[in-house]
C-alpha cells in the first residue's frame, strides 16, 4: 500500500506542477473543472449512499454548473481593473463561509449527523459548497492580476497543504498522544495540529515577501488560517465518509482512494486563501 502511494504520488506531483505553470488560464480551467467533476462523482455516494446512479447524477451536475460559470463569465473577464469578477468572488467567499458551518458541523459529530444525515438535499448543498469554490479560487489564483504570477500562488497554497499535512503526520507519530477528534478521525492528534500549524509558520516566514503587498504578521495568518482550513477539509470528509460508511471516496488512484481523499484539504484551503487576499488587500 505505501509502495502504491509513493509511485502514485511521484507520478502525479510533476503533472500538476506542469499543468499549474505550463497551461494557459483556459486549459487549465478546464483541467481543474474536470478534476472537480470526478470529486462530485465521488460526492454523490455521500448524498445517497449505496445507490449507484447518485454518483453519475451528482458528477454530471457538478460538470454543467461549471460549464456554465465558464461560458458566461468568460476568463477573459475574470480580473477586469484590479478587481475579481463578482460571480467567482461571490463562490469563493460563500465557500470560504461554508467552512464556517462544516467546523461547527465536525466538532458536534456525530449529533449533527442527525441533521443533515438524512437530507440529500442538504448534502448536495454541501458538495457544491465543498468542490465549486475550489474551482473558482483555484482558477481566480492562477489568472491573478498584476507583476505576481499566479501559478506562485496556487502552488503557495498547494504548499501550505503539503506541509500542514506532513507536519501533523511526523510530529503526530513522533510525540502524538492526545486525540483531536476521535469520533470523526481517531488517527489525527491536537500534537500532530500543532506541528503542521507550526510547518505552516515557518513556510509562510521563509516566503511571505513572495506574496504581493501584505506584511509578515498578514503572511503568518494567511499561511496559518489557510493550513488550519486545509486540516478541517480533511476532517470534514472524514466526518461524510464516516456518515455513509464510505471508507475511501473513490479507487481511482492507487493506493490513495479517489480524487476526494486527495483534495479535501485543498477544497477549504483555497477559497479560504483567496478570501483572505481579498481582504487583506493583496
Amino acid at each position: 500500500m505505501l509502495k502504491q502511494r509513493v509511485l502514485t504520488a511521484l507520478m502525479l506531483l510533476p503533472l500538476a506542477v506542469a499543468a499549474i505553470f505550463m497551461l494557459p488560464l483556459q486549459q487549465f480551467a478546464i483541467v481543474i473543472a474536470i478534476v472537480m467533476a470526478l470529486a462530485g462523482r465521488e460526492w454523490g455516494a455521500f448524498v445517497l449512499p449505496g445507490v449507484a446512479p447518485a454518483k453519475l447524477v451528482f458528477g454530471a451536475a457538478i460538470a454543467a454548473i461549471l460549464a456554465a460559470l465558464m461560458f458566461f463569465v468568460p476568463l477573459e473577464s475574470l480580473w477586469l481593473d484590479g478587481q475579481l469578477n463578482s460571480v467567482y468572488q461571490g463562490i469563493t467567499i460563500a465557500g470560504a463561509l461554508w467552512w464556517l458551518v462544516a467546523l461547527g458541523l465536525v466538532l458536534t459529530f456525530p449529533r449533527s449527523s442527525t441533521l443533515w444525515q438524512p437530507n440529500a438535499m442538504l448534502k448536495s448543498l454541501f458538495g457544491q459548497l465543498t468542490i465549486l469554490p475550489c474551482f473558482t479560487a483555484m482558477v481566480a489564483l492562477k489568472g491573478w492580476v498584476g507583476d505576481f504570477d499566479g501559478a506562485w500562488l496556487v502552488l503557495a497554497v498547494l504548499l501550505l497543504v503539503w506541509g500542514a499535512d506532513t507536519g501533523a503526520y511526523f510530529v503526530g507519530k513522533a510525540i502524538g498522544k492526545n486525540k483531536l477528534i476521535p469520533r470523526v478521525s481517531p488517527g489525527k492528534t491536537r500534537e500532530g495540529l500543532a506541528g503542521g500549524m507550526l510547518v505552516c509558520a515557518l513556510l509562510s516566514l521563509v516566503a511571505w515577501q513572495m506574496v504581493p503587498n501584505i506584511n509578515a504578521v498578514e503572511a503568518i495568518v494567511l499561511g496559518m488560517v489557510t493550513g488550519l482550513a486545509s486540516a478541517l477539509g480533511d476532517l470534514s470528509e472524514s466526518m461524510f465518509k464516516r456518515a455513509a460508511k464510505i471508507k475511501d471516496s473513490g479507487r481511482l488512484l492507487p493506493g490513495h482512494g479517489g480524487v476526494l481523499d486527495r483534495i479535501d484539504s485543498v477544497t477549504a484551503a483555497m477559497p479560504v486563501f483567496v478570501t483572505l487576499l481579498l481582504l487583506f488587500g493583496a
